[in-house]
């Protein structure tokens, strides 16, 4: 891909006051190309897509951070608003490059945009070796991110992209695993040898790092699951119940129900207990034991936050929410009821519905991840469909003038469909049938019905008064 003389040198963020005024110039007239070829999607055919995305991509290589962050700017809404799976299948490694040394060395805001971008890109090319790679060429970078406690801003983008790209891009229970520990960490923060004072991460980090962990936790259903490996996680999401906070509390709930679901809190009696993993009857006894004890304050906060009632200057409609969420957490832990929650997609027909823990925390952290744009993958992107189970109807998602153009081409065939149905049902009865030329509207008419009935065979034909 060809790029301009001045943007051969790539430069960071900070590098605004080394730039000559021809530079500027340029940057200047690159940023209106920018947002003048947004609109283009919408019109153009592809080869114009194409050439608008590699302006995108050749933006990025400029020095002036302000540009960058334009580009990026303008390539998470084309993520958003188009599915660009043809488009950037040949382009993804080049992409990727350039997000991952935006997020590396471009200021707080073009970090975000470019953790965002990854975890569009992901969603985009759909799971296979692409997103592998995507997910192996990233891991790295966004754990350094989460290592280096920089601007939650950034944290909570850097723990969205690697649920994303891990959820997208995992092929197995270790790597994601990987991505569940670099989360926890965050979750938990535990003192070590080479840590220093245990850092608190703020509320809407918490939060973010709870909803990703469950998120990707919703994965590992298929995978062998030890009870006692999930014994400490469980004992401090339930201290989080008590959190100030109360989308910390939330997001610590749907964890938690997620939990129960995933059988992760029973603990099973086998022959090999004794011997098995080195442990003892006594302590798979006492494992029982507590965890049947989190099941009961877990229970018991749940019923707690599902009647808490608002003080002066609460926020009502999050305390409403609060509630709904934990008395659908109880009902589910008491009485076994699973959540259900429908979103219409398209038309009258196609509804997206969930019934489950599980696929009622990725449609909301996939909702919240796609913004605008979430109804659009939904209808259109191969990989949510998947995820989902959807089966949409092909006539809504085209335009008024296509749908017309479809919905009668599918007329059409049912009804020559039914009368061919219809006339061969008279031929296996060997009904003579006596035809009018009258009722066609033209001799071809008659003779195409006529050409169409190989297996029977007509007595006569003639004209009837």
């Amino acid at each position: 891909m060809g790029k301009s003389k001045k943007s051969k040198v790539r430069g960071v963020g900070g590098g605004d006051d080394l730039i000559d005024s021809s530079d500027a110039d340029s940057v200047g007239s690159s940023s209106t190309a920018l947002s003048d070829l947004s609109m283009s999607y919408a019109t153009e055919h592809v080869g114009s897509q194409e050439f608008v995305l590699d302006k995108y991509i050749d933006a990025l290589y400029e020095k002036r951070g302000s540009t960058r962050e334009a580009a990026l700017s303008q390539l998470v809404d084309a993520f958003e608003s188009f599915i660009l799976h043809g488009l950037v299948e040949n382009k993804y490694a080049t992409l990727l490059s350039l997000f991952n040394s935006s997020i590396k060395k471009g200021s707080t805001k073009e970090a975000c945009l470019a953790s965002r971008a990854i975890g569009l890109l992901a969603l985009t090319v759909g799971a296979g070796s692409s997103s592998h790679e995507i997910m192996e060429e990233s891991h790295a970078q966004l754990s350094r991110v989460l290592q280096t406690w920089p601007d939650a801003s950034k944290m909570i983008s850097a723990l969205d992209c690697l649920a994303v790209v891990t959820f997208v891009g995992a092929a197995d229970l270790a790597e994601t695993e990987l991505s569940l520990k670099a989360m926890w960490d965050v979750i938990h923060p535990k003192s070590g040898s080479n840590v220093g004072i245990i850092r608190k991460p703020r509320p809407p980090v918490l939060a973010a790092a709870i909803s990703a962990w469950a998120f990707l936790l919703t994965t590992i259903g298929s995978w062998r699951i030890n009870a006692d490996s999930w014994k400490e996680p469980i004992a401090f999401l339930s201290t989080l119940l008590g959190a100030e906070d109360r989308a910390v509390r939330m997001a610590a709930g749907e964890a938690l129900a997620l939990c129960f679901e995933l059988n992760l809190l029973d603990v099973s009696f086998g022959e090999d207990d004794d011997v098995e993993n080195g442990g003892t009857v006594g302590s798979k006894s006492k494992l029982f034991l507590d965890m049947q004890a989190l099941k009961a304050k877990i229970s018991s906060l749940a019923s707690n936050l599902s009647m808490e009632a608002g003080g002066k200057g609460a926020d009502k409609k999050n305390l409403t929410d609060q509630r709904d969420l934990f008395q659908r957490i109880l009902d589910f832990v008491k009485y076994g009821e699973c959540p259900e929650e429908s979103v219409k997609i398209s038309g009258k027909r196609d509804v997206l519905r969930v019934s489950s823990w599980s696929e009622l925390i990725q449609l909301n952290f996939l909702r919240r991840f796609l913004g605008r744009g979430f109804l659009k993958h939904v209808q259109e992107n191969g990989l949510l469909q998947d995820v989902f189970d959807i089966k949409t109807d092909k006539a809504e998602t085209l335009s008024s003038t296509d749908k017309k153009i479809f919905r009668s081409g599918e007329e059409k065939g049912r009804a020559l469909k039914l009368n061919k149905d219809r006339r061969l049902a008279q031929c296996t009865t060997r009904t003579v049938v006596v035809l009018r030329v009258s009722d066609y509207n033209s001799i071809f008419d008659l003779l195409d019905f006529i050409s169409g009935e190989e297996e029977c065979r007509y007595v006569g034909l003639g004209r009837v008064a």
